[in-house]
């Protein structure tokens, strides 16, 4: 069998040893052509631009 905990773990140093297991949220900035939330250094999926200049053409929204 293996080595049982000596002592009971209290909540205080359970909760300290997990302080640093947060998540933090995406960086999300507002495109500057369509102020759609994008992600940070990366093309926008509603416009297609990045750096002020069209890279990808955005797809047409199809009706069904």
């Amino acid at each position: 069998m293996p080595p049982l905990p000596k002592r009971r773990t209290s909540k205080a140093r359970h909760r300290v040893r997990r302080s640093h297991l947060a998540l933090t949220p995406p960086a999300t900035e507002a495109c500057p052509r369509c102020h759609a939330l994008k992600l940070s250094h990366t093309v926008c999926a509603n416009c297609g631009t990045y750096g002020g200049e069209e890279v990808i053409k955005p797809e047409s929204k199809k009706r069904a």
